[in-house]
């Protein structure tokens, strides 16, 4: 069974990223003993990769839903795509604020800042460019850029940002990822990829103490959810599918 979000996607996933601002320690010991410790906790998490500049633990990838957590030279980042349920969703990436710090030696001072981000993948056959011209600009004054003789849309990919404080400190981003273009605009390469559509909530240092982590994480989650609800759905997920149903019929 989905969440609610998933039901409204091909697939549906939650990612957080921790970036820090010095490099993380890189000995055999330490990555395979945090590895361990996640492996102990969701066993599913039992396939150890490594990728340039990335060491990564993984479950299988055959399944519809998984679980990933990356270690790169400056940043955490984990990963769970189409979760049964929200509170699913997160306990990966709680248990890496929980256990991280410790692990890998991390300081308040070395965090530069915690982002969670839902995902939203779309199966569309169609050209995606030209779907979210359709969905979000047809009938807006900035359709009148299109209006050019012999021309045809070849790269719309909007991106908005909001700051939700008055720090500026906690930051949103929507954004539309296209995938069906080559240089000339055709659609013939990575005919296959989905159009994606993100939120990505931010919060930046300073840090003062590690146990702020777990109520950082908990703020960006009440404001992932709530402008999905409330803005991601009705601006940017609902027209666009509509528009690839209607293309596609």
């Amino acid at each position: 069974m989905a969440t609610s979000f998933g039901a409204l996607s091909t697939d549906f996933y939650v990612n957080q990223k921790l970036a820090l601002k010095m490099d993380l320690p890189t000995d055999r010991e330490t990555i395979l003993h945090l590895f361990d410790q996640v492996r102990k906790a969701m066993p599913s998490m039992d396939r150890f990769r490594r990728y340039e500049g990335e060491l990564a633990l993984e479950s299988t990838r055959r399944d519809a839903e998984y679980r990933w957590l990356a270690l790169r030279q400056t940043s955490i980042r984990t990963g769970h795509v189409n979760p049964v349920s929200m509170a699913e969703a997160y306990q990966l990436h709680r248990l890496i604020l929980d256990l991280a710090p410790y692990h890998l030696t991390i300081s308040p001072l070395d965090i530069d800042y915690v982002e969670l981000l839902f995902g939203f993948d779309l199966e569309c056959k169609s050209n995606h460019d030209s779907i979210v011209f359709e969905a979000l600009f047809s009938h807006s004054p900035l359709a009148s850029l299109f209006r050019v003789p012999d021309a045809r849309v070849l790269d719309v990919q909007p991106i908005f940002g909001l700051s939700l404080n008055e720090k500026g400190d906690m930051q949103a981003y929507f954004e539309v990822k296209t995938r069906t273009r080559n240089r000339r605009g055709g659609a013939t390469r990575s005919r296959n990829e989905p159009l994606s559509i993100f939120l990505t909530l931010r919060r930046y240092g300073p840090v003062h103490q590690i146990e702020e982590l777990q109520p950082i994480f908990e703020e960006l989650s009440q404001h992932a959810e709530r402008l999905t609800t409330d803005n991601l759905v009705p601006g940017l997920l609902t027209p666009i599918s509509r528009q690839i149903t209607s293309s596609s019929a």
